[in-house]
């Protein structure tokens, strides 16, 4: 097992290494100023369309609905787990890496989201597909579909092995053991029954619990944070001067903190700000697809937001909470040191506080996930795969429970690499269509303020 972890964290170092960084990172600046910074002077907008989207126009779920399904997959472990681990390996100036990836990432889900729309096709049963193996294909061309592919298998790896389910898993089941003494069998066979009842119903049934589960659990978070925060008001201001001070400059060990170079901090932040918010990594699209709009830069524009919620907001609360308690530099890792930043404040409730938000978060990626893979495997070997598929993720939550391995959060960075370069590289390719549909876009906003009527620009759909 140890030689396993060993060429993980070789392959991890790899794949994570310098061009998956400049991919990532350039991708971002690339479509930030062909987008003329819209990740600013469009973001009143975009957070405007979260509630009064129109929700014109063909499609599976309303437009919140699929950003709910996204958040779902996207808020989770890596907001409490991820940041703490980036922290504690690059030091507080992975936080500020992290948000910088995160508002270049902006620019890149509306992207992302955009092309989902225009691209999108329905399967078999009449259900939206879409994402990057449609925009791939679709959009680059079919002699691209190999890429596309690879894509697509990647998903699937993804949401079985990956980010779906495992590290997800063990977060729950060791935080209900630890806080409430549950046996990890029942909490075992609870989610995985929950999960069998929400996933089986397909995306309908899981935006229907995602819009009801995501903003109250998110709401919960970020009080409880920003409760943290209030109560270490007078360290704040030492603790933004860190997040600057160590992005560009070499930490010192300090206390159980091991010190960590500028490199190291940017590598873990722009690394788990991505497993956090998936900006580039290709899965929130697939639930923007579904979306009822006739307009791709509408949907792209509420897809954006998910990046702001996700880490400009939560994780950014979660970074700071951590520095201002001063558990970073202490001997604790992952859930343990936010918790502990938590009970600094709560010292009788934080805890158990943290263990609910823990179980929302995973749980709500588990469903999330699960549709991400299932469109992935109707896109490579059709709806009949569908069910069969299910079944398989079901069982992997299940037995998920009992497996700990040092390899999964490893195996998941792998992974999410391996859907990352595909998807980068088809943006750089379409970047002219992007910038040409929120053109016609932005025009016909303003052409309906003017009488004018508008069309879409939405591809056919076969």
């Amino acid at each position: 097992m140890v030689k396993l972890v060993e060429i993980l964290e070789k392959i991890d170092s790899w794949v994570w290494g310098p061009p998956l960084l400049i991919l990532v990172m350039g991708t971002g600046i690339w479509l930030t100023i062909r987008l003329n910074l819209l990740q600013i002077l469009r973001l009143p907008l975009a957070l405007k369309l979260i509630g009064k989207s129109p929700n014109e126009g063909s499609g599976d779920v309303s437009s919140f609905g699929a950003l709910s399904t996204a958040l779902a997959a996207t808020v989770g472990t890596g907001n409490i787990v991820g940041v703490a681990t980036a922290i504690k390996l690059g030091g507080p100036g992975a936080l500020f890496w992290m948000l910088t990836a995160a508002f270049l990432g902006m620019a890149t889900k509306y992207s992302e989201g955009l092309l989902a729309v225009k691209y999108r096709t329905k399967d078999e049963n009449g259900q939206y597909s879409g994402g990057p193996m449609y925009y791939i294909e679709k959009g680059l061309g079919r002699r691209f579909k190999p890429l596309a592919m690879m894509f697509a298998a990647s998903g699937i790896l993804v949401a079985l092995f990956g980010i779906g389910t495992f590290p997800q898993v063990n977060a729950i089941v060791s935080s209900t053991e630890a806080s409430f003494g549950v046996p990890v069998i029942v909490t075992a066979i609870i989610l995985a029954v929950l999960t069998a009842i929400v996933t089986i119903g397909g995306i309908k049934s899981i935006a229907q619990v995602s819009t009801k589960v995501v903003p109250f659990m998110s709401g919960l978070y970020v009080l409880a944070c920003l409760g943290v925060l209030i109560s270490f008001a007078d360290e704040l201001p030492h603790a933004i001067s860190l997040v600057f001070t160590s992005a560009f400059s070499t930490t010192a060990a300090t206390g159980g903190f091991v010190g960590a170079t500028i490199m190291l901090a940017m590598r873990s932040g722009v690394a788990r700000g991505i497993f956090s918010n998936e900006s580039g990594l290709g899965s929130a699209p697939i639930a923007a697809a579904a979306a009822k709009t006739k307009w791709p830069a509408e949907q792209g524009l509420v897809s954006m937001t998910g990046t702001f919620i996700d880490t400009i907001i939560i994780c950014n609360l979660t970074g700071l909470m951590l520095l201002v308690t001063g558990v970073w530099n202490g001997d604790s890792e992952g859930a343990l040191m936010t918790q502990q930043a938590f009970a600094s404040a709560f010292p009788t409730f934080g805890p158990g506080l943290l263990t609910i938000c823990l179980i929302l978060f995973a749980f709500t990626t588990i469903l999330g996930w699960n549709y991400y893979g299932e469109r992935c495997v109707e896109y490579l070997i059709g709806v009949k795969g569908i069910k069969p598929y299910r079944y398989l993720f079901i069982a992997l939550v299940a037995g998920g429970a009992f497996i700990k391995l040092d390899a999964i959060w490893l195996l998941a960075d792998i992974f999410n690499a391996l859907m990352a370069f595909p998807n980068l590289i088809a943006l750089l390719g379409l970047s002219g269509v992007v910038v040409k549909e929120t053109r016609v876009y932005m025009a016909a906003v303003h052409g309906k303020k003017k009488g004018k009527t508008p069309l879409s620009t939405e591809m056919n759909i076969k």
